[in-house]
């Protein structure tokens, strides 16, 4: 179920920003972390590459 936040911006401008998530592997601990951000469709590719 999405959130309120989410399903707002799945009109007009909106329409341009995904919500993204993460996860990436803790060098200290070895525990998954979740990184979440709501960016401009244009930077996905950014996101995801830098780890």
């Amino acid at each position: 179920m999405a959130k309120k936040v989410v399903a707002a911006h799945k009109t007009g401008k909106g329409r341009l920003f995904t919500k993204c998530i993460k996860m990436t592997k803790s060098p200290k601990t070895g525990a998954y972390q979740f990184k979440e951000e709501i960016i401009h469709n244009d930077h996905i590719k950014e996101f995801f590459k830098d780890s």
